[in-house]
Order: structure tokens, then sequence, then C-alpha cells
């Protein structure tokens, strides 16, 4: 499929998320060249705000189960369309629906207090989710397990290195019991060991059915988990189709 054709035919199942036509601008401020009349007065440069789409007439639907593999280059608007999938940003334009709830891996720090300690952060971010007290405390010890940072359980998470925070990040959102998995470039930053571990983690979610929506420059990482590949190009959904083709198709023009 091509952008003039962006989403697949519907079916009979309820679609988990519903993109139509969405469209997000942004403001950057640039300053003005000064002319050499301001220069000779000495006057100060003007600030001229202008907007930029970092998404627009985006449309596709994602039904429960599916692995969607998202690729383009840096700024083509993939991680701005996991954020509206969050639900963290709205968009300008067109509607974005999502019917189940979402376990996002989209930035290191996200939903963390850097002056809170791991455990208070653990607690927080999973309370936050919709983990009750009780439910944490009985997976606090796995959590920390998993992410292997017991010896920093109560250190202030601000103090992590980057690696230890997306151990910690992953651990928790992971164990939330919620249909979607949204996770962005973050893993690149860990170890490989933690890296296949996390892999590990993934492969049982997607086999209980969860419907992941996955960010990644690494072919490889794209193929193992997803089918199907969404292409974007200067903010467009340029192809939606089979992961190996979307791939093709974002590699040709990269290459070109």
């Amino acid at each position: 499929m091509t952008a003039t054709d962006q989403s697949r035919p519907s079916t009979t199942t309820t679609p988990v998320i519903s993109v139509r036509g969405a469209g997000i601008r942004f403001k950057r401020n640039r300053r003005a060249s000064r002319s050499f009349k301001d220069l000779f007065a000495g006057r100060d440069r003007r600030k001229r705000a202008d907007e930029f789409w970092a998404l627009r007439d985006v449309s596709f639907e994602v039904q429960p189960g599916e692995a969607i593999g998202v690729v383009g280059r840096n700024g083509q608007g993939k991680s701005t369309l996991l954020k509206l999938v969050a639900q963290v940003m709205l968009p300008d334009e067109g509607r974005v629906h999502v019917g189940a709830g979402v376990a996002p891996l989209i930035e290191i720090t996200g939903g963390f207090v850097g002056d809170l300690t791991v455990r208070d952060n653990v607690y927080l971010t999973a309370g936050l989710h919709g983990m009750s007290r009780a439910e944490i405390r009985d997976a606090f010890d796995e959590i920390i397990e998993f992410a292997e940072i017991g010896d920093f359980v109560d250190t202030p998470y601000k103090h992590l290195s980057s690696g230890m925070k997306v151990r910690i990040a992953f651990s928790v959102i992971s164990r939330l019991d919620e249909p979607v998995l949204l996770v962005d470039e973050v893993l690149a930053v860990g170890d490989k060991g933690f890296r296949e571990k996390c892999y590990k983690r993934i492969d049982e979610l997607l086999a209980g059915g969860r419907t992941l929506f996955f960010v990644s420059h690494s072919d490889k990482d794209l193929r193992r988990f997803c089918d199907r590949g969404l292409y974007l190009d200067k903010g467009r959904l340029q192809f939606d189709g089979t992961i190996d083709e979307a791939l093709e198709r974002y590699n040709a023009d990269t290459a070109s």
C-alpha cells in the first residue's frame, strides 16, 4: 500500500487503535537575518515563530494482537506518532482512538521522578498505570530482580546510569497488564545481554496476545517482532504493508 491508500481494509474485529487523518503541528523559533541597517543601528534580531507539521494526514488501523514496526529516518514523526497513540499528545487535526490501555516505554525518564528513590518510583509509576499497592508489593521483588539493580533500590532515580534507567523502566512497564505495548528506541541504550532479556519478555507478551507498537532502526529487531510495517517520511505515512516491504521501501529511499 502507498500513501494514497494508507489504511488496511477493515475487518469484523474492532480495531484496538484507529488513526484517521491525524496531524500535529509545532512551532519553532527562527531568528530572522539582520539587514545592514539593523547591524548599523545595533538592533536586536527579531524572533520569528513559524509552524511545521510533525505528522500530517496519517490514517491506519491496528487490530488486537498485531505487532507493528514503525520505520523512518530521524525526525520524520515516529516518536510523535507513538505519543499520539499513548495519548500524551492530542492531534491538531483528525482523530486518534485507542480502545485499550497502553503501556508506554517511550522515553527513559518518562513518568519517573529524579529525586525519588527507585523503590518510590516503582510504586508511583505502576500506581499511575492502575496497579494497586498490594499488586505492586507482590510484584516488586520480581521487578527489581528483572532490572538487576537490587543494590540501588533506595538510590535516587536521577543518580542511575542511563542503562539502569532503561532496566527499571522496562521492568515496570512490561509488568503492566495493558493490552498495548509501545516501545521506542530506548532499549538501544541498554547492554546487549539485557536487551536480549527484554526481547524475550516482549516475545512472551506477544505470545499472550498483546499488541505491539515498536520503533527501531534495527532491521533485525523489527523482523523479529513485527509482521507489519508503517513507513513514515516527512511526517506522512508513505507505506503500510508487511514489515519486509516497509523496510525495503525505507532502505531504498535512504540509499537513493
